[in-house]
């Protein structure tokens, strides 16, 4: 594989970490979960079908964006995930019902699988293999920004012009915006086409003992990242008694703190090994996320949240760096497996929607703990 095929124009690095900037509208499922389970009058089972609408099409779509990649190239391919991006924003616009909403972020999941798929390993192929950690990290600290404004936008929205649903004009025209800078900036030719990838040599890389452990690290990680999105306004409505558009600003924190946590992160694992790194934090994660299920008092319950997204703000990035450097002559391949991985973000809400309504928020949430140990697993392993 050709390497640093962007090394002679700088400036495309601009554009392809906007473009995580867009990556991170996906999580607008998580304020949007609750908003839509109020204005629809929804049960917790049936309002987490949101957050499965979005992160199913990332087990449907990975591999064959990842053989689509291997011929148009990822320049091509990133900038139609943002076309579909924008065209999935508008729809709740023209016509807002459950079906219609469910169909938007259906799009909107498919939308940013293609992203994901291309965007990281577009980012990891500017810079040398060992810098990819902390890059990839920059690249996840600036979707933490747009996850974190998510919800503010959307209750500034709901507060001032009386309907939350204008963030998604906002996203569909920063979604436009990133693709038309990308196509002015990278040429078609800049980029050299590969041509190998295949299902098949996809999927083979399973077989990979140390890739297939990778892979459910991510599957957890993003189950962890959208159950908390989906769950934390729940839980503090449940503990406190507070109205939706205040409990959505506990999303915000847990984002700020990613946020913090990436930003943090991207400097850190310039002088520090990722392996260690990543054990310490999950560590204390751990202990975090158990306090956080088990408090009551409204302070120690936001410093939990935070203390959880400062911890878990590294862990896809790491694990994502690992495959990639595991596997560095099949980028496209693991790219693809990887974030196959990131439907985890479809089973995880469902099962815990389905135990809360029986149980409470904190029954469902106990699912993400389960998750948590796997990762310390992968640290301990590694």
């Amino acid at each position: 594989m050709t390497q640093n095929t962007f090394s002679g124009n700088k400036k495309v690095i601009f554009p392809i970490l906007f473009g995580f900037f867009v990556m991170g509208f996906a999580d607008v499922v998580g304020i949007a979960t609750n908003y839509v389970k109020k204005d629809f009058m929804l049960s917790d089972t049936l309002a987490n079908l949101l957050p499965m609408m979005v992160f199913l099409w990332f087990a449907v779509f990975s591999i064959p964006t990842g053989i689509l990649m291997g011929k148009t190239g990822r320049r091509n391919t990133v900038i139609l995930s943002l076309v579909i991006t924008s065209v999935a924003m508008l729809i709740p616009l023209f016509s807002y019902s459950f079906t219609l909403i469910l169909f938007s972020f259906a799009l909107l999941g498919i939308g940013n699988t293609i992203l994901q798929v291309s965007l990281n390993p577009m980012i990891a192929y500017v810079v040398n293999p060992d810098k990819r950690a902390s890059v990839l990290t920059l690249g996840q600290f600036i979707k933490a920004i747009s996850s974190f404004l998510g919800p503010i936008i959307a209750g500034f929205a709901a507060s001032f012009f009386g309907d939350w649903k204008w963030i998604f004009l906002i996203y569909a025209l920063t979604s436009l915006l990133s693709a038309l800078w990308l196509w002015m900036t990278v040429g078609s030719k800049e980029e050299q086409i590969e041509t190998n990838t295949t299902f098949s040599s996809t999927v083979q890389l399973l077989k990979d003992k140390y890739i297939l452990v990778l892979f459910f690290g991510i599957l957890c990680i993003v189950g962890i990242d959208v159950g908390l999105n989906t769950s934390i306004p729940k839980l503090l409505m449940e503990k406190t008694g507070m109205p939706v558009e205040k409990a959505g600003l506990g999303t915000s924190l847990y984002f700020a703190a990613r946020t913090i946590g990436s930003f943090v992160g991207a400097i850190l694992l310039v002088r520090y090994a990722a392996e260690r790194f990543l054990r310490s934090t999950i560590i204390i994660a751990i202990v975090s996320f158990i306090l956080l299920l088990l408090v009551d008092n409204i302070w120690l319950v936001y410093a939990m949240i935070a203390i959880v997204g400062l911890m878990c703000a590294n862990v896809f990035s790491i694990i994502f760096s690992f495959a990639l450097n595991h596997k560095k002559e099949q980028a496209n391949e693991v790219s693809a497996l990887m974030i196959m991985g990131v439907s985890g973000g479809a089973l995880f809400p469902p099962l815990m929607g389905i135990i809360s309504d029986s149980s409470g928020q904190v029954y469902g949430l106990s699912v993400l703990l389960i998750c948590l140990f796997y990762i310390l697993y992968i640290s301990l392993r590694k």
